[in-house]
């Protein structure tokens, strides 16, 4: 079962009125990277490609990041943790979709804790504003054993 957004925004730092949704809350956009060297992801691990990070634009009082067509690594700007005993899954705002780009995302184990990332393709230019609404967390109940121990547990929250 889907959990409401007044349960998700418990576990969503920090997050305002504006950000809770019937269902989920709403991310923010912080950063926008480009991949810039290979990774590699073997049976034995991984290696992340060096990425570069795009620049906004101060334009009317926003920062603005302006995409061309390609593949971008958006960061969230909202930590989030991941309670025991739930899934989190991030789904792309539908306004994104109808100006031609998706967001792509993996599972969220229960455990995480961080401030996320997902991969933006972009099929027709678009501009962003960085604190836009970007994505949506839901979290689902589910069984499971253990919790997320891996490598990306609490990235960027230093």
């Amino acid at each position: 079962m889907f959990r409401s957004g007044a349960f998700v925004a418990e576990h969503v730092t920090p997050v305002d009125d504006s950000q809770v949704q019937p269902n989920g809350v709403d991310l923010t956009l912080a950063a926008v990277h480009e991949q810039a060297t290979r990774g590699r992801i073997g049976r034995d691990g991984k290696r992340i490609g060096e990425r570069e990070e795009v620049s906004f634009e101060s334009v009317e009082g926003g920062e603005w990041a302006y995409l061309g067509r390609g593949g971008y690594v958006l960061q969230y700007a909202e930590t989030v943790s991941i309670p025991e005993g739930h899934v989190g899954f991030i789904y792309p705002r539908s306004s994104l979709m109808r100006n031609s780009c998706m967001l792509n995302t993996a599972v969220w184990d229960a455990g995480y804790e961080g401030k996320g990332e997902g991969l933006l393709q972009v099929h027709h230019f678009v501009e962003l504003e960085r604190g836009a609404r970007v994505a949506q967390l839901v979290l689902a109940e589910a069984n499971h054993e253990g919790t997320y121990e891996g490598s990306y547990q609490g990235e960027r929250t230093d």
